[in-house]
């Protein structure tokens, strides 16, 4: 499954991809007029529209015995194997049980400010989500990083050196935004209470015989 998303985000397969590519962009522009419901039911009946005229066809000539040879023309497809076995249901299992695991532990570290840093971290991106979610919505979001995730790949292929050196300047940027909060954080902090002193031990008198 992975490996077929990898091929489908790096256009390795032209034709397959744009068809997904376009599909899912049109898809999603649809649900700014239309329910989800409707879509997909009428995304289903404009396959079903090609598909049931076909089988028809075929099963006609099949009766007429002009083409005995090709009985269905989607066999290839019924014959595909797209279950999972045993094996890679339990593992697709433990891994989504493992993520909702993990999401929920994070979750409550920043809320309940296990570390203050990454807690604030998630103060600004909550605020910056706030104005986000003024100038735009949910379903825009959605389409704007499915056009970003089958466009990077392209763009960092053409563009691989620039790409490099603005990756490697944001993460200069970050950086230092990571130490101005961290020596922020330790003029802040109390400092540590110094250790006591030890008592200096008493000294015996010598006695002159």
């Amino acid at each position: 499954m992975a490996s077929k998303l990898v091929d489908l985000v790096y256009w390795r397969k032209v034709s397959k991809t744009g068809v997904v590519f376009t599909g899912l962009v049109i898809g999603l522009a649809s649900m700014f007029q239309l329910s989800a419901i409707t879509v997909i039911a009428h995304v289903c009946l404009g396959i079903l529209c090609v598909t049931l005229p076909l089988r028809l066809y075929y099963k006609l000539l099949e009766l007429l015995r002009w083409n005995p040879e090709k009985e269905h023309p989607f066999q290839s497809y019924l014959d595909h194997d797209s279950s999972l076995t045993d094996k890679e249901t339990v593992t697709l299992v433990e891994e989504t049980v493992l993520l909702v695991a993990f999401a929920v532990t994070e979750i409550k570290r920043l809320l309940f400010i296990d570390s203050i840093i990454d807690s604030i971290k998630l103060v600004v991106l909550l605020y910056l989500l706030t104005y986000v979610g003024i100038v735009t919505n949910g379903l825009t979001l959605v389409i704007t990083g499915v056009i970003v995730v089958f466009s990077f790949p392209l763009l960092y292929k053409k563009q691989q050196a620039r790409m490099r050196r603005m990756v490697r300047a944001v993460k200069g940027f970050v950086k230092k935004i990571k130490n101005i909060f961290l020596r922020m954080y330790g003029t802040v902090s109390p400092s540590p209470a110094p250790a006591p002193t030890p008592a200096p031990a008493p000294k015996h008198k010598v006695k002159s015989k």
